[in-house]
């Protein structure tokens, strides 16, 4: 299956991104520490995004396949960039889950972590450590 995105650079170091099967739209910006404004995420911080957001949508089918649910648990990012060459060097997660949720449950969640696509997807050097 695949899934066309369109990329418009818009200029002043701005992209919008397009998903074709919705019409959905999201504006990037070049982040200060290269640069830019930061006026909206960066290409860097929609890594961040995917990898929370993939990680929350994994654990909410395992909740729902064992009749649960995790409506407003929270995953709280934080990316730190390396240098020499310049990339993503580490993601830090802070992982909240509905009160009531079981020891087993939360180690069941915690397994969703390395399940997801898109931290299978990840180069090996990125770090990600779940606190």
């Amino acid at each position: 299956m695949s899934t066309k995105i369109t990329c418009a650079y818009k200029g002043d170091g701005q992209t919008e991104l397009v998903h074709e099967p919705t019409g959905v739209k999201i504006q990037t910006d070049l982040p200060p520490d290269s640069g830019g404004k930061g006026r909206a995420f960066s290409p860097t911080d929609l890594f961040a995004a995917s990898l929370a957001s993939c990680i929350l949508t994994i654990m909410g089918g395992v909740a729902r396949r064992d009749g649960r649910d995790i409506s407003g648990a929270e995953i709280e990012i934080e990316k730190e960039m390396a240098s020499n060459p310049r990339r993503v060097g580490r993601f830090l997660l802070k992982l909240k889950l509905p009160a009531g949720t079981t020891a087993q449950e939360r180690e069941k969640y915690l397994a969703c972590v390395k399940a997801c696509p898109v931290h299978r997807s990840l180069h090996p050097d990125i770090k990600v450590e779940l606190l």
